[in-house]
């Protein structure tokens, strides 16, 4: 018997569809004439947490920390244990199985734990679906691939858990016990991804507060050639006065003389320099979900979260492939699909794109068309099935609509135009401008009300000239402008700078480096991840376009954690380790002892960090933390939140510290302590050694009527 493993219920059923011979459904499974199908629901396993390791673990303590499992343990999810026997039985009769995860690093790890789990020995193939039409699913049972080409996937995978683990598990109970000894009653999640992604919110809100806005002049002049006339812009000398850092003309001054010096007889200038160069631009590339979220974002308002699971829902009726790609680029054999599905769009009641696709041709082949550029998966694009818009919600509309355009565009020709940059001489002051005449037109005809788009054409036209051309000045002046801050985030733009992090590292190399490397967190977590900052408390959106704003909570957790945690330097480097680990360049084992050693590291560092103190009552006696009202056997009391780094203890007085609780009768400052002595539990001074009293205990209170003062 063959059997096949989806990761999910309905792709199982898809599945199921096209394999031959009758269907029969049965509980948990499929029974078709080639074999079975059956399923998970995501993730069937889980990581254990501590304290199932260990029962010490389940209470948070920092003298624990690190916890280093030196065996990983996997349980079954209790929402599974059904399903998970219904998988177990059916791997026991089977002769040879066939993986069916999603086609990407999760999905290949879901279903590799379930047959390393069980032990499986049986040989096992791989199906890739990067679509559920009829001709994607068939094409792909016909074409299995050995599931030993993938271990280095599973390894990669299997790397960002357990290193997840380790970040998340210890130092989210290391920082939120520092947090908790200054008062604060917050749990800080920290995380390999989520901590410097909120901590590009926190740096953004500082630069927004502490920004000074300045004033600067763009200076212009008008220009008549004998074929027009045009504005060029004046280009400051490297020794000018009046810049300020960013090379503007920040002096208004300045600003007149010139306008004065350029306005004196005679007015004749001179071109000279004139250059004419034909430019092609090639098309932009089908989308991959970052760039449909963050497209989505910017024409519709959508979160990241929304556009994913739109996708996914026009994903599972067919309409589109996978949602969570990475990749941008197509396999060259798909070309072959491109007249049934630019026909197809063509019937769509879209008027948009039925007339683009009308005009589209299947023979033109993009820079899109790439094998090597393909992984597991591919861009996002229609599949061959019809579309019936009036089926669709207005999401679902909108998310296809951008997918089709991107993928009707590569049919198109390239865009072409003629740019001319010119420069003039005037009164030894020199003045460019640049000017672009549309040869073709090409893929930009399905964008053309693009903002982007806008500005690049913004340049405008220029009369013909050449270089040694007379002009004369017209007139000069100086518009007055103001610096702005930079914009707050939203979930989209977030998305964005995760997608692309080496702009926001630090080390000037390492930013080299990462340019290749695909951001922090995957596809499908980056907006999970947004969302979940969200939800907790450390971000809130607001206005209308939902700008992304840092709580007191963020700002708090940000300032407690080293560098190492909130700049994403260390978080690119190990998403290009995980990258070489899929292909085979990197040990799974090594990346491990790694975490494990930066892991404890951090968490000894967590031991000493300052916090500031959330409270009204700051500890007088240790000065790091704050006093909480806790009930002891005698009664409540004010006890320091160090505790048991600071003992001290004050007197409850309706709901405030009054006092010491046991104020030590012969130093007056320190307070008395119960201690554990050779002799059995005694009391003793907190100022020992400056202060050696010592009493008798009664019934948890020093007995000071027994057992005099001491004074050692």
């Amino acid at each position: 018997m063959r059997l096949y493993i989806a990761e999910k219920p309905s792709m199982g059923a898809e599945i199921a569809k096209y394999l031959p011979g009758p269907v029969s459904r049965k509980d948990g499974y499929i029974v078709t004439g080639a074999g079975v199908v059956t399923w998970g629901y995501g993730h069937i396993l889980r990581q254990a947490e501590p304290g199932e390791y260990d029962e010490k673990y389940i209470r948070w303590r920092m003298e624990d920390l690190p916890i280093i499992p030196e065996e990983w343990k996997l349980l079954v999810t209790e929402s599974s244990k059904k399903q998970f026997a219904v998988v177990a039985k059916l791997i026991g009769e089977a002769a040879e199985i066939v993986h069916a995860g999603d086609p990407d690093r999760e999905g290949q790890l879901l279903i590799d734990e379930v047959l390393d789990y069980l032990n499986n020995e049986k040989p096992v193939r791989r199906i890739l679906l990067n679509a559920l039409d009829e001709k994607s699913i068939k094409k792909a049972i016909a074409n299995l691939r050995d599931n030993k080409d993938f271990f280095n996937l599973k390894q990669s995978a299997l790397a960002r858990a357990r290193a997840d683990w380790l970040i998340g598990m210890n130092l989210s109970r290391a920082y939120t016990l520092a947090a908790r000894r200054a008062g604060h009653k917050t749990t800080f999640p920290v995380g390999r991804v989520k901590t410097p992604t909120l901590a590009l919110v926190v740096r953004r809100e500082r630069e927004i507060e502490g920004f000074k806005s300045a004033d600067y002049f763009t200076l212009k002049a008008d220009f008549q050639h004998v074929n027009g006339q045009f504005t060029a812009y004046w280009k400051p000398k490297e020794d000018q006065a009046g810049l300020d850092t960013e090379g503007r003309l920040a002096d208004s001054s300045i600003a007149k003389e010139l306008i004065n010096k350029l306005s004196v007889p005679p007015l004749v200038s001179e071109i000279v320099n004139c250059e004419t160069a034909e430019k092609r631009e090639v098309h932009r590339l089908p989308v991959s979900l970052s760039a449909l979220q963050v497209m989505a974002g910017k024409k519709f308002g959508y979160d990241p979260q929304t556009v994913l699971d739109t996708a996914q829902r026009l994903y599972e009726k067919k309409l589109t492939s996978y949602p969570r790609s990475d990749c941008d680029f197509l396999p060259e054999s798909q070309q072959s699909d491109a007249s049934v599905i630019l026909g197809n769009l063509v019937g769509i009641k879209q008027d948009e794109l039925a007339a683009w696709a009308l005009k589209a041709d299947p023979e033109m082949k993009s820079r899109a068309w790439n094998d090597k550029k393909i992984t597991a998966h591919h861009a996002i694009i229609p599949t061959v099935e019809k579309c019936n818009i009036a089926t669709l919600t207005e999401n679902e509309r909108n998310i296809y609509y951008l997918i089709a355009q991107a993928y009707i565009a590569q049919f198109y020709p390239v865009h072409v135009y003629s740019q001319t940059r010119i420069e003039v001489c005037r009164t030894g002051e020199h003045f460019t401008a640049s000017g672009r005449i549309i040869r073709e037109l090409g893929w930009k005809e399905l964008y053309g009300a693009d903002a982007e788009d806008k500005k690049e054409d913004d340049e405008g036209m220029l009369p013909a000239m050449e270089k040694g051309d007379n002009v004369d000045f017209v007139q000069a002046s100086a518009e007055k402008k103001s610096t702005r801050p930079p914009s707050r985030f939203t979930a989209a733009t977030l998305l964005a700078a995760m997608k692309e992090i080496h702009k926001y590292v630090k080390n000037a190399e390492l930013k080299k480096q990462l340019k290749d490397v695909s951001g922090i967190g995957t596809e499908a977590t980056r907006a999970t991840i947004i969302k979940e900052l969200v939800q907790r408390g450390f971000l809130r959106e607001e206005k209308k376009k939902k700008y992304l704003v840092p709580t007191e909570s963020a700002y708090t957790l940000i300032d407690a954690l080293p560098d190492e945690l909130t700049y994403p330097d260390s978080t690119a480097i190990w998403e290009s380790v995980l990258g070489e680990m899929a292909g085979g360049g990197k040990s799974l084992e090594g990346f491990l002892k790694a975490q494990a050693e930066f892991t404890a590291n951090i968490c000894a560092s967590a031991v000493g960090v300052k916090i500031s103190l959330q409270g009204d009552h700051p500890c007088p006696q240790c000065g790091q933390g704050v006093l909480e009202p806790r009930n002891g056997r005698n009664g409540p009391f004010w006890g320091c939140s160090r505790y048991p780094a600071c003992k001290a203890a004050y007197d409850d007085d309706a709901g405030k510290p009054l006092k010491p609780k046991h104020t030590c009768p012969r130093c007056k400052t320190g307070a008395l302590q119960l201690i554990k002595g050779k002799n059995g539990a005694f009391w003793g001074c907190t100022k020992y050694p400056a202060c050696r009293a010592t009493y008798n205990d009664k019934n948890g209170s020093p007995d000071i009527s027994v057992r005099p003062v001491q004074n050692e």
